[in-house]
């Protein structure tokens, strides 16, 4: 397989002009509000311990931009070196037998790496140099999870080490969640948080979603797969292939994309350990993981009254707090946490007053909206079951719509607001009324309901208790929900069932 097979997302991100993020996590060291220079332990005033400590942790954590540390082969800037097949396949055979996931190699894994190696090398270079940023925080993930330490590299495939990256189709943050995905493992987006782009929140739920898929394949590169294309699609595959629980195995009855996403994860694995045999080098560093600390704020505050106050700018807070969409921190439910440079967080709380009080007048008034769900109409959906099913009214589901009449069709794309209020307990109440409608046929097996004008399934359902839409398309084999007749009979429910 040629290079100009590998899938439009990965091409994608690694085709994104990046900038280096100098995003924190949370488990930054803690800076005490006021530090008195006559404390001493050791013979060392507590601000010196503090920097020493800091220090200690870049030594470790940060890599060196010196090309003249990295080029041991005295590489010209530009140059492209010439591929070692034997050595690459060695060396991907010391990594697989290091590792719980299968990197073997292959001529497949050998495109993937040429062409990265000759074309994305400089993006490489850059995903390095913010490696000594994230790549603790995914180590520390991962292993807290007992998950293998190389998924790290999955979110250079995933994300280019961008926490704000975001797909044509809506996947968000460094682990690209869509937003069912990210909702189902406790991520939060709404109008001004997307939690989706948190490192250490997106990185947690990463683990969680890594955790459940091994739990249903029990083989890494089946989870990769998963995790790209979804179990549906790995299932089909295992389906079409006659039973074949390998990826390679299943890889020909893939989505195209998901054929090019575990290669492409194996390649960079390589090329991350062995940068520099490939002319690859770190590039705009950023080791600040350490460097930041965490503050909870206790009201609304926006990114240009922080900038008044503090050494920092509007960019520079976005970089560090990218989870806030509209440059504001709401400061309600959990998303109240600022994170800052390790050197300012005594500055904030010095000047926290001024602050917040700091063209207070111009500080739009804070009103969270959840982001919409989106749900993709079914055979035989009405929108009085997609209503029901999701806790709204038929109105509102037109109003979110611009829906004028009645007809949906499968496929269609409709936006649900979580916001919507239950109608569940006034529909209760219109059950319990009308039982008396019920009928039974001559041989007294089923109940049955007369259809009147303007009836829909949901309509039918909702006047009986223990009645849903389902129940009354399994009964009712056939039955075109699209088109109820005036006087039409059908079963509602079986009789002492």
């Amino acid at each position: 397989m040629k290079y100009h097979h590998v899938t439009f997302l990965i091409l994608a991100f690694f085709g994104i002009q990046l900038n280096a993020q100098t995003t924190a996590n949370a488990d930054s060291l803690t800076l005490p509000v006021e530090v008195s220079e006559e404390v001493m332990i050791n013979g060392l005033f507590l601000n010196e311990i503090d920097s020493l400590w800091q220090e200690s942790f870049k030594a470790l954590n940060c890599l060196s931009t010196d090309t003249a540390f990295w080029n041991i082969n005295d590489f010209q800037a530009d140059e492209v070196p010439a591929l070692d097949t034997a050595l690459i396949f060695s060396r991907l055979e010391l990594l697989h037998a290091e590792s719980p996931i299968d990197l073997a190699p292959n001529d497949i894994i050998l495109d993937y790496i040429k062409f990265y190696s000759s074309r994305r090398h400089k993006h490489l270079g850059q995903m390095l140099g913010s490696a000594g940023y994230y790549f603790p925080l995914f180590e520390e993930k991962l292993d807290q999870n007992n998950l293998p330490l190389e998924l790290k590299y999955l979110s250079i495939v995933e994300s280019a080490l961008n926490p704000k990256a975001r797909s044509r189709v809506g996947a968000t943050g460094l682990w690209q969640f869509m937003f069912q995905t990210g909702k189902a493992y406790g991520l939060e987006v709404n109008s001004y948080v997307d939690e989706r782009m948190d490192p250490l929140l997106a990185t947690e739920a990463a683990c969680k979603y890594f955790e459940k898929l091994y739990s249903m394949y029990g083989d890494w590169n089946l989870v990769l797969a998963a995790y790209n294309a979804g179990p549906g699609n790995v299932n089909k595959a295992i389906r079409r292939s006659g039973g074949k629980q390998t990826y390679w195995g299943i890889r020909p009855y893939l989505p195209r994309e998901t054929r090019g996403y575990v290669p492409a994860f194996i390649a960079v694995n390589y090329l991350m350990n062995f940068p520099s045999d490939h002319n690859i080098y770190p590039t705009e560093p950023t080791c600040a993981w350490v460097e930041t600390d965490t503050i909870v704020v206790s009201e609304a505050v926006r990114f240009d009254q922080l900038e008044a106050y503090l050494d920092v700018t509007s960019e520079e807070l976005s970089r560090y707090n990218p989870t806030y969409r509209k440059g504001i921190i709401p400061a309600v439910g959990n998303n109240n946490v600022l994170r800052l440079p390790y050197t300012l967080s005594g500055d904030f709380i010095q000047f926290a007053d001024s602050i917040y009080n700091y063209k207070k007048d111009e500080a739009p008034e804070v009103v969270v909206e959840n982001e919409p769900t989106v749900y993709y109409v079914r055979s035989g959906d009405v929108l009085g079951s997609i209503a029901q099913r999701h806790g709204c009214s038929v109105s509102q589901l037109k109003a979110w719509n611009n829906i004028r009449g009645t007809t949906i069709r499968a496929g269609q794309k409709l936006y649900i607001y979580s916001s919507a209020k239950s109608t569940k307990k006034k529909t209760t109440s219109v059950k319990k009324q009308s039982n008396a409608q019920f009928e039974t046929d001559q041989s007294g097996e089923y109940r049955y309901h007369t259809v009147k004008s303007g009836d829909t399934l949901w309509d039918i359902a909702n006047l009986y208790d223990g009645v849903s839409v389902e129940q009354l398309q399994r009964l009712n084999k056939g039955l075109n929900a699209k088109s109820l007749k005036q006087g039409q009979k059908i079963r509602i429910q079986k009789i002492n069932s």
